[in-house]
């Protein structure tokens, strides 16, 4: 089993080499605006998980997909050249969920901020409900 640093360095090594494979070696016209994210290789370095992003709509993503599923084959004969290593791991694309998740909670964080706005406006006028001091205080005990 390899330890964590050699996986890591082979991880960032697929990542650069499966960028510059999609960038320059393939011609697919499905393949949209592709950005690999990141690269997660096992600990026996038998298999690689890629992670991918795409701009643009959905079909783009999907279309993407397929090619890249297509493709896998010379992408990982590619990987196999430029690594160093005795196995070339097997590859696997996954569509990465970090912007769709970053742009909900943008979202949420644009609500919570006009909601705290309304809540401050409301509040800017407000009275107490009842006296402005709600302590009772004992003038019989601040005599004695």
């Amino acid at each position: 089993m390899a330890d964590s640093t050699r996986a890591r360095k082979i991880a960032d090594q697929i990542k650069v080499i499966v960028a510059s494979t999609i960038e320059r070696k393939l011609k697919d016209p499905r393949l949209g605006f592709v950005t690999v994210t990141d690269v997660r290789v096992t600990g026996d370095l038998q298999h690689a998980t890629i992670f991918y992003t795409v701009y643009g709509d959905d079909q783009d993503l999907v279309g993407t997909g397929h090619a890249l599923e297509s493709a896998k084959g010379f992408i990982r004969s590619e990987v196999g050249k430029g690594l160093t290593i005795r196995l070339t791991p097997s590859l696997e694309f996954i569509a990465d969920a970090v912007p769709e998740a970053a742009a909900r909670l943008d979202g949420l964080l644009a609500q919570a901020a006009a909601d705290d706005a309304r809540v401050a406006g409301l509040a800017e006028n407000a009275q107490h409900a009842g006296e402005s001091d709600p302590y009772k205080k004992n003038d019989a005990a601040d005599e004695d």
